[in-house]
């Protein structure tokens, strides 16, 4: 998984296809919004961002609180989908 996190563009299409298989496995969004909430605070306390966009994702997560983290969360699903 480090070579998708050092390149923007490679992680962004990455989630967009997670998300699609989570789809078609029969997920609901609320449970892939549920899921993407999960690993990122995994992310945010495991992982060191490798690029400048990660970075503000990670520094965003950090000062937000739960409710504006599942709001994040939705909001990355909405624009990995749109990419």
């Amino acid at each position: 998984m480090p070579t998708i996190l050092k390149d923007f563009e490679k992680w962004k299409t990455f989630l967009e296809s997670r998300v699609e298989q989570a789809k078609k496995a029969g997920m609901s969004d609320e449970a892939i919004a549920q899921l993407a909430y999960q690993i990122g605070n995994f992310l945010a306390e495991k992982v060191d961002p490798e690029n400048r966009e990660e970075r503000l994702l990670k520094e965003l997560w950090d000062v937000a609180t739960e409710d504006e983290r599942k709001t994040l969360a939705r909001v990355i699903i909405k624009f990995v989908e749109r990419s």
